[in-house]
């Protein structure tokens, strides 16, 4: 599949390092002379004391003036902790070293983490710990990533100068915007913080400074850059495209879920992933207000997180002048071509495939799927889906057979047929005769085939979850996982991995009807009618009977999970 070979990686910190070293700039040891904390932490005069003739007007070797030196991050005492300050390109004579506002606002999270094994359903992975950052807003609530807090079994936070960590409760996970929601009940928590102030999406070239408590250290860190990007970003854990901002600021492991501040010390966003490439550095990713102001909007507005709508539609750029006037679209209309329509979202009762959308919401959309977004830019059209709740309605203009149409959609959040997350919710499975039948999600494949399953996966498989639409929003793509090795299923042990089409000949529809019809079958025999044309026939009284036996060899609790349970 054509995929570029850049990857970007989440931000979460793991408990134990990796191997994997980065030579870091050399930083020097800062005292502070007639240093005043005031209520934004400003910090002046700042001395560097290096060597002699490091200082700035001082003599080198040769007795000429030595140049004053250029300031690299440093490390500065704020009451008795240490201050990693990310001071830029500045002269470091007479500099003045602004500490970002609100920092006693940033907090650690410390979580446990109980990961399903979608290879083994049954049962779960071993836990283990990670730590990332976080940030207190209005309402005694924290805001932090949605991987940091990914099955969690236990969150604890801890504050800026504190010893004590503690417990959490996770509010709302928002998956597809990767942010995550918190509150701890105890009252000692909320003594004196307080909680950050939200700006306005930020212009190309804003200084943006990140906080938070990334690899390399207990403390907290201060990285500082500019905004060298905005458009719609691909969001690893939420496998969805949301607005995002590109920073040059360094993003590393552990400061995801941390507040990205601008030059007046409002937050612009939360650090959640960086782009590692060998023929890149310092690219890393913020999600920008827009986006985390319609997570905390749609929590308090339904009491729980209920997504980001989608248009449910696939649509082709109609850049190409030919295409266009085969199309009856005139010279001064603009749009793109719908070329399929998901069967269960709410617009495939009004939009046709072939039909031109002219305009979302009055706003027209341009040859190549772009809108207006702010002086010299443009951004995607699905920005303008994105910035609905669901349920929501919105007006289309559509141009069919030469006619221009108006519609009035109800928008909504779509399932797809291998779904992207799980949402913290067990693996499905069911078990007959030594077969493990389960249903196919981005995390089972992950599981299955490792990080790189779009390369190593069935290509059925991956056809499936890159083009395939569900027919209705039950629909599950259903598959014999492995054959738990017994005397009745001899022959069959090398199946793994295939999609279940039918049993006797009834098409199967989820892994719950599957379930339903094996259970309640009264044939003489089971057949599976498997993709590649394979089928599985199994005498159905001793295909029963050996299911019990089977279970107990495997220490196996349960021979279908409580969700299918009848």
């Amino acid at each position: 599949m054509g995929r570029e070979s850049k990857k970007r990686k989440r931000g979460r910190k793991p408990k134990i390092p990796s191997a994997e070293t980065v030579d870091l700039p050399t930083t020097s040891t800062t005292a502070l002379n007639d240093v005043a904390f005031d209520d934004v932490f400003s910090v002046t005069n700042v001395e560097l004391i290096d060597s002699p003739a490091s200082a700035a007007g001082t003599a080198n070797r040769r007795g000429r003036p030595s140049k004053p030196r250029r300031a690299t991050p440093e490390r500065a005492f704020d009451n008795g902790d240490f201050v990693e300050v990310a001071v830029g390109p500045l002269e470091v004579y007479g500099a003045a070293v602004r500490v970002v506002p609100a920092m006693d606002a940033v907090v650690k999270v410390f979580c446990v983490h109980t990961e399903p094994n979608f290879s083994l359903p049954w049962q779960r992975k071993r836990q283990y710990s990670s730590s990332s950052s976080g940030f207190v807003i209005g309402g005694r609530r924290v805001l932090t990533n949605a991987h940091s807090v990914e099955h969690y079994t236990q969150v604890k936070l801890k504050k800026r100068g504190s010893d004590i960590k503690y417990l959490a409760t996770v509010l709302a996970i928002g998956t597809e915007c990767d942010i995550a929601m918190l509150a701890v009940e105890n009252d000692e928590f909320w003594e004196g913080v307080s909680p950050v102030e939200f700006g306005d999406l930020p212009a190309l070239q804003d200084a943006v400074t990140v906080v938070g408590y990334p690899i390399g250290g207990d403390t907290i860190s201060v990285t500082s850059g500019v905004v060298s990007r905005i458009e719609i970003l691909s969001y690893v854990h939420g496998s969805t495209e949301l607005l995002g901002l590109q920073i040059d600021a360094a993003i590393n492991s552990g400061n995801s879920g941390g507040p990205a501040f601008n030059d007046k010390g409002n937050c612009v966003g939360i650090a959640f992933q960086s782009l590692k490439h060998e023929d890149v550095e310092n690219i890393g990713y913020v999600i920008p207000t827009p986006v985390i102001m319609h997570f905390i909007q749609d929590y308090e507005k339904n009491g729980a997180y209920t997504g980001f709508p989608i248009l449910g539609v696939e649509w082709q750029k109609m850049e190409n002048p030919d295409l266009r006037k085969s199309m009856g679209m005139k010279p001064d209309q603009k749009g793109v071509r719908i070329r399929r329509i998901d069967l269960t979202a709410p617009e495939s009762k009004v939009l046709e495939p072939s039909d031109i959308i002219l305009s979302f919401d009055g706003v027209d959309i341009a040859n190549d799927g772009t809108v207006p977004f702010r002086h010299g830019e443009r951004i995607g059209f699905s920005y303008l889906v994105s910035q609905k709740y669901t349920g929501d309605n919105a007006a289309i203009k559509v141009l069919r057979n030469y006619e221009i149409l108006n519609f009035d959609i109800k928008l909504a959040t779509h399932k797809k047929l291998i779904p992207a997350h799980v949402k913290g919710r067990p693996p499905s499975y069911y078990i007959i005769a030594g077969f493990v039948f389960t249903t196919v999600s981005v995390p089972y494949l992950r599981s299955e085939y490792g990080k790189d399953y779009e390369y190593e996966a069935p290509v059925k498989l991956l056809d499936k979850l890159v083009h395939s639409m569900p027919q209705s929003p039950d629909e599950q793509l259903v598959v014999v996982s492995q054959v738990l090795v017994a005397d009745i299923n001899i022959g069959y042990e090398e199946i793994v991995n295939t999609q279940v089409i039918a049993f006797n000949d009834k098409p199967v529809k989820n892994l719950k009807s599957l379930a339903t019809m094996v259970e309640s079958c009264e044939e003489e025999f089971l057949k599976f009618d498997l993709d590649y044309q394979q089928i599985v026939v199994l005498r159905t009284n001793t295909a029963k009977a050996a299911t019990l036996h089977i279970l107990a060899t495997h220490c196996i609790p349960s021979a279908i999970s409580d969700d299918l349970k009848l």
